[in-house]
Order: structure tokens, then C-alpha cells, then sequence
């Protein structure tokens, strides 16, 4: 489980295409301290199995299911990427619950500069739109952010200098996509009350 508190801005080194699946390397020194093979590391969002690591880089496997639900087809050499280790048993959760489970992918619509923040619009995919709530959680690559306006297609977040300094986020563009995991609890408390959610609660 990760909190969506990204602690280190990692780069891709190398990308191997293979038939099903493909197979990165990523420069993270911080996120690798201490690394074994086996542990999860949140690659924009995306939990990801370390295979091989070594003077500050690791590799992950990753396959074809997530290449099509998430953009991590879409890095390549020089990329940049939000890491995130899993949260140890008494840390602090400093975002909101995150599992590193893409639900899919939207893609920056415009960014609203300020004098210390920047709103950004972010293309919201239909299946997920009830999820999104205002005020309510979500992780954009692998950031746990709140949602501070919420449309049918579409919701906006507030980012502040950290945020933009130290992530991705910072650096994406008009049309860039991005990874969006919405809160599992509010996927849990759909599947509990049944398909007719809402009239159930009236």
C-alpha cells in the first residue's frame, strides 16, 4: 500500500519492447536504498515488482495489462517518473490510501497559473466520473491530491510549489496523459450497496 507522497523524481534509463510486455530501468537512488528483489516501488502510480537493482537504479517487469491501462507505454529513455516506496506497518499516511492499481488513464486539458498554485484540468474517462467527488481523493501519477472541482468529463486540482517542484506534475503539458487511481472506498461502498447505489441510500 502507498500514500500518494511521492519521494523522489526518478528517470527512465532504459526500455526494452518486448513481444507482451516490457521491461524498464529507472534511476531512483533514494527509493533504492535498502532495495530487494521482490519489493514494490510506485511508478507514476503504477505498483510495480523490483527484478534487478544496482548503484541507484532498479528494473521492473511490466506487462501487457498494464501497458493498455496505464501510460507507461508511453515512457521512454529520459522520461521522467514519481516513485513511491510502500508504506511501512506505523508510518504516518500522509496522503489517502492508495493501492498503485491504475483504474485508467486521463490527459491534461489546460493549466491555470497563479501566484503560488496552478489549477489544473484533467480529461476525466466516463466508467470513473462517480468515483471523482469534490473535495474528495485522488491520485494523478501516483500523487494523492485533492479534487476541488468534479464534471462529468472532467475535474480540476490545485497544485501547490512542492507539488510542482517535485513531481511530474510539474512538468506535464496540454495533451500529456496520466494515471488516475481513484479511492478505493468509495469503489468498496458501490460494490457493497449493490448496483442501484443510489436508491439504496434514499
Amino acid at each position: 500500500m502507498f500514500t500518494g507522497i511521492v519521494e523522489e523524481l526518478g528517470e527512465v534509463t532504459a526500455v526494452e519492447r518486448l513481444a507482451d510486455a516490457s521491461r524498464f530501468r529507472l534511476r531512483g537512488p533514494l527509493v533504492t536504498e535498502g532495495a530487494k528483489h521482490g519489493d514494490s516501488i510506485a511508478v507514476n502510480g503504477v505498483c510495480l515488482t523490483v527484478v534487478e537493482f544496482g548503484d541507484g537504479e532498479f528494473t521492473a517487469d511490466v506487462m501487457a495489462e498494464t501497458l493498455l491501462r496505464s501510460s507507461l507505454g508511453a515512457l521512454e529513455v529520459g522520461s521522467r517518473v514519481n516513485l513511491e516506496r510502500p508504506m511501512a506497518v506505523g508510518d504516518r499516511l500522509g496522503g489517502h490510501i492508495v493501492q498503485g492499481h491504475v483504474d485508467g488513464t486521463g490527459s491534461i486539458l489546460d493549466r491555470t497559473p497563479s501566484e503560488n498554485w496552478e489549477i489544473v484540468r484533467i480529461a476525466l474517462p466516463a466508467h470513473l466520473s462517480r468515483y471523482v467527488v469534490e473535495k474528495g481523493s485522488i491520485t494523478v501519477d501516483g500523487v494523492s491530491l485533492t479534487v476541488v472541482e468534479a464534471a462529468d468529463d472532467w475535474f480540476s486540482i490545485s497544485l501547490i510549489p512542492t507539488t510542482l517542484a517535485l513531481t511530474t506534475l510539474g512538468i506535464k503539458r496540454s495533451g500529456d496523459p496520466v494515471n488516475l487511481e481513484v479511492d478505493v472506498i468509495a469503489k468498496y461502498v458501490e460494490r457493497l450497496l449493490g448496483p442501484n447505489a443510489r436508491e439504496n441510500v434514499k
